[in-house]
């Protein structure tokens, strides 16, 4: 696509208060594919303005022509699917099947999912003697980052476009221009002016400019722990609510009765899916020491089929970050088994696939979000072992339970101290709720949960 040279408010595409841009460079072969607006505060400022005139129209619109914008909206991305891929695959280095399947795939069924809820959620209860409303809360300001670029904007802005709220959006600066075909969508759509606006800018500018901004009445924040510490400092300043989905470091538990050689296939998968750039990505796995060799030795093999099949990470300081932690990992005296910490590629910023073994759960590499392909595989004695493991850290974004019997499994991710567990592999929902426990959030994403994150209830007494 042709990068847009202006940021979308109110309905149109207008220039940038200043004149500085961003260059969005792709990730496989370090080749600058367009340019965008680095907006600012006073352009963040024009469009939380613009989103503020336009909400108590869209609040009022009826949720049958909510969901018929979002019914649109939807149609839009499906006839733009193929152009959605090459976009994301240009500038995030997503193998094009990849992008295909899941960075337009998900996107697309996450917006049908709100345009039925749309149409079929409750707004009214009766409680009582009291007719209780569910109505928008307000100016929905959402960051959102590169990892998923085109499903964390629907998963943000599909719900809160459902409830009637209005949006402004800064998305990561370096899978800018999959926001701009989104705002092109919502153009497509019929999407009343000011209701979606967007703003492309650097995070530390546009993106505290939209958190701080007093006009903004949740602040829908996707990314890391440590950001999001500080949009959680600034909205509680202000009394404003947020939803905050940040790290992880999963674990995928295999207990002694499950398919070995499938948790460790699925698991190994799951890891190096987007680069491993993924928040809830299984990047612990956890095996009885009964079967630990045997373990490793097929997840080095699995690993090793994926050397030409995963795309790069997506800049040079990601890169560096990533081969920085396995060499401190093997400096902490984990056993590399599959990969390594030398970039295999002289162009692009790839990493190859990478196991660890050996790993003990206070090892940094166990403890920290790497982002990256990088498995640690970790033993444990007994059930109540891997129960201590899989919750000795501060995240609790996801998880994977493997065994035998299915109640067996069910019962250990009881204990879990995670927002969602996959049961033998479980297939993903997008209309089930997904966030964190502990540092790894605040709220949820996705189906009717996620709609109540953008809805505020008044009590009427009668």
């Amino acid at each position: 696509m042709k990068a847009h040279d202006g940021l979308y408010i109110d309905g149109a595409w207008r220039p940038a208060a200043g004149r500085d841009v961003i260059e969005v460079v792709n990730p496989a072969d370090e080749q600058v594919v367009g340019r965008v607006p680095a907006g600012d505060a006073l352009d963040v400022d024009t469009a939380v303005r613009a989103a503020r005139a336009a909400l108590p129209a869209w609040a009022a619109t009826p949720p049958a022509e909510r969901a018929a914008r979002l019914t649109a909206l939807r149609d839009v991305l499906v006839a733009r699917k193929d152009e959605i891929a090459e976009t994301v695959t240009a500038e995030l280095g997503s193998p094009l099947q990849f992008s295909q399947a899941v960075h337009a795939g998900v996107p697309i069924a996450v917006a049908g999912s709100y345009a039925e809820l749309a149409a079929t959620h409750s707004f009214e209860e009766k409680v009582g003697n009291s007719t209780v409303l569910h109505e928008p809360i307000g100016v929905v300001g959402a960051i959102t980052p590169w990892n998923y670029p085109l499903h964390q904007i629907v998963a943000k802005a599909a719900p809160a476009l459902a409830a009637g709220c209005t949006v402004v959006l800064k998305p990561a600066e370096d899978t800018p221009l999959t926001a701009q075909l989104f705002a092109e969508a919502v153009h497509e759509a019929g999407v009343p002016a000011g209701v979606f606006n967007l703003v492309t800018g650097l995070g530390p500018v546009a993106g505290q400019a939209l958190a701080e901004h007093p006009d903004i009445d949740l602040v829908s924040f996707t990314g890391s722990t440590a950001v999001g510490r500080r949009i959680g400092a600034a909205a509680g300043a202000a009394v404003k609510k947020v939803a905050l989905e940040l790290g992880g470091k999963s674990a995928n538990v295999i207990l002694p009765s499950a398919d070995l050689a499938k948790a460790v296939g699925v698991g190994v998968a799951n890891v190096m899916s987007n680069s491993g750039q993924t928040c809830s990505a299984w990047t612990r796995m956890l095996v009885h020491r009964d079967r630990y060799d045997e373990a490793v030795e097929l997840a080095a093999a699995a690993a090793a089929k994926y050397g030409d099949r995963i795309g790069p990470v997506v800049n040079a300081r990601q890169r560096d970050r990533v081969l920085g932690y396995i060499e401190k990992g093997v400096a902490e005296g984990a056993r590399l088994v599959a990969g390594g910490p030398g970039s295999p590629r002289e162009q692009g910023y790839f990493v190859s696939p990478t196991v660890l073994a050996d790993v003990n759960p206070e090892m940094t590499v166990a403890q920290e979000e790497i982002f990256g392909p990088v498995l640690c595989v970790l033993r444990y004695e007994d059930e109540e072992d891997a129960l201590r493991i899989a919750n000795g850290t501060v995240y609790g974004l996801a998880g994977a339970v493997w065994a035998g019997d299915e109640s067996e499994a069910v019962a250990f991710a009881r204990r879990m101290d995670t927002g969602q567990v996959d049961i033998n592999g479980g297939r993903f929902n997008p209309l089930a709720p997904f966030g964190g426990y502990k540092q790894s959030g605040v709220g949820r994403e996705l189906g009717s949960h996620g709609l109540a994150e953008y809805l505020q209830t008044k009590s009427l007494q009668f």
